[in-house]
């Protein structure tokens, strides 16, 4: 497989692991809407849950403008 076809595939996993990691995040994200709507103190598992997976998803999407940048290069 070429460079291009590997970055083209690459791309598109890490794309589709930004999805997943997102409806993760949707889960504890609305838990803790609910709290704060609801004048609660939010669950500490949820608040972990959230920063954990906003962690996650700012690295994959530093690593998907890295592969951008990669292909983008390739094409010139």
């Amino acid at each position: 497989m070429s460079k291009k076809g590997r970055l083209k595939k690459a791309i598109g996993d890490s794309e589709r692991e930004i999805v997943a990691l997102e409806q993760k995040r949707e889960r504890s994200q609305a838990a803790l809407m609910r709290a704060m709507l609801m004048g609660e103190k939010p669950d500490k598992d949820d608040e972990y849950y959230f920063k954990v997976f906003s962690s996650l998803i700012d690295n994959e999407r530093e690593h998907l403008k890295q592969l951008y940048a990669e292909l983008e290069a390739l094409k010139k």
